[in-house]
């Protein structure tokens, strides 16, 4: 009888596990995805960076800090551009954090939706078909943990009675003060049980794999390297782009104005576009071009904390600053992979299809001295 209980337990994972990996979502809600935390064949991604996840992550998750997955030298140079990672150097990184090409993968943050993007947008781009965002993030994980809400409960009454012990002392009041740091104690052990059950945990170890890359893994996870393979001709070039092909669009609308075909977004905030803040190596601050500027925390629902605002208020921005659903879009920030990636999802998931995300925005574009700007 158990024998056959824990077949029909394994074989009701893979049904729900295959079941998702079908599925054309781009988003997996809380209530769903919680369910697949733990599960085989599903690995849950952080693109937040490394201390970020140290300090909270989804329990067996792995880190894939976004800002890393644009693989440029010093100088902005993207090796085998327009892809994020040379080919080798992503099976090899991909594979390191447990996952193979059939994982289904579910991208997170800590809700924003940057972060999350770039790691949806990063697999996508070599292929890799069963990627999902978790609308929400590690946010939307505590909200349906009722572990979680036990734990915070529970630390509002430890904090108040600390409080309290610490204006008795204060006080004076001896046995007051006695009495309170008990009931404080008692709090503090019932946290530290609460917390080996919580979802959202702490702590993290690092791998080294050379070529200046290293995985960031969750330090419970007993998480096995696996083979990925990335297949040439599944590499989704519609997706992205390179400094020649934003170029040649930067000129038609520097031509033709808002009569061209293309759009170039920069999602980058205004002190980045004025030039007047430079991040990383970049030699030169500003803007390409006869870019709109559409910043990415327009897309995102900051007020219920979930990684996008409803469609029809997404739809409003776009419409705003005039991108049409029949132009070709890109979108950059400082390295492809986030705010941009925001945007570009953003526009995915009201349906428009001729959008890409330029790879090596304004960390190659500004490094390059034959590329114009303004500021």
């Amino acid at each position: 009888m158990k024998r056959l209980f824990q077949a029909l337990l394994i074989t009701a994972v893979l049904i729900g596990t295959n079941l998702l990996a079908k599925d054309d979502r781009i988003l997996i809600e809380a209530e769903e995805a919680v369910k697949l935390i733990g599960k085989p064949g599903v690995m849950f991604v952080s693109g937040d960076d490394d201390t970020a996840f140290e300090n909270g992550h989804i329990k067996g998750s792995v880190s894939m800090y976004a800002h890393h997955l644009h693989h440029a030298d010093i100088m902005g140079n993207m090796h085998c551009a327009p892809l994020f990672m040379c080919p080798e150097d992503a099976q090899k990184y991909i594979g390191a954090h447990g996952i193979d090409n059939d994982t289904i993968v579910i991208a997170y943050d800590n809700f924003r939706g940057p972060n999350a993007t770039g790691v949806y947008t990063y697999f996508k781009s070599f292929g890799h078909e069963k990627v999902y965002i978790l609308n929400g993030g590690m946010e939307a994980i505590k909200k349906v943990d009722p572990n979680q809400q036990k734990y915070n409960a529970l630390k509002k009454k430890y904090k108040k009675a600390k409080k309290a012990a610490r204006k008795a002392k204060k006080a004076g009041n001896k046995d007051e003060y006695k009495k309170l740091k008990a009931e404080a104690n008692r709090y503090k052990k019932e946290l530290k049980k609460l917390e080996k059950k919580l979802l959202i945990v702490k702590g993290a170890k690092k791998v080294d794999l050379g070529h200046h890359l290293h995985a960031v893994l969750a330090p419970e996870a007993d998480i096995k390297p696996k083979k990925y393979h990335i297949d040439m001709k599944k590499i989704r070039y519609d997706i992205i782009a390179g400094k020649d092909e934003v170029y040649k669009a930067m000129k038609d609308i520097l031509e033709k104005g808002e009569k061209s075909k293309y759009v170039i977004i920069d999602t980058r905030g205004m002190i980045e576009i004025i030039g007047e803040r430079k991040l990383d190596n970049v030699a030169r601050g500003g803007h390409i071009p006869g870019a709109k500027f559409i910043e990415w925390k327009n897309i995102t629902d900051f007020k219920n904390k979930k990684s996008f605002k409803p469609l029809e208020e997404l739809q409003k921005v776009f419409d705003k600053y005039g991108v049409k659903k029949d132009q070709t879009i890109y979108a950059y920030c400082h390295v492809g992979a986030g705010r941009s990636t925001e945007i570009i999802t953003a526009l995915e998931l009201l349906g428009y299809k001729n959008i890409k995300v330029y790879t090596g925005s304004w960390d190659e574009w500004g490094n390059d001295m034959n590329l114009p700007i303004r500021r």
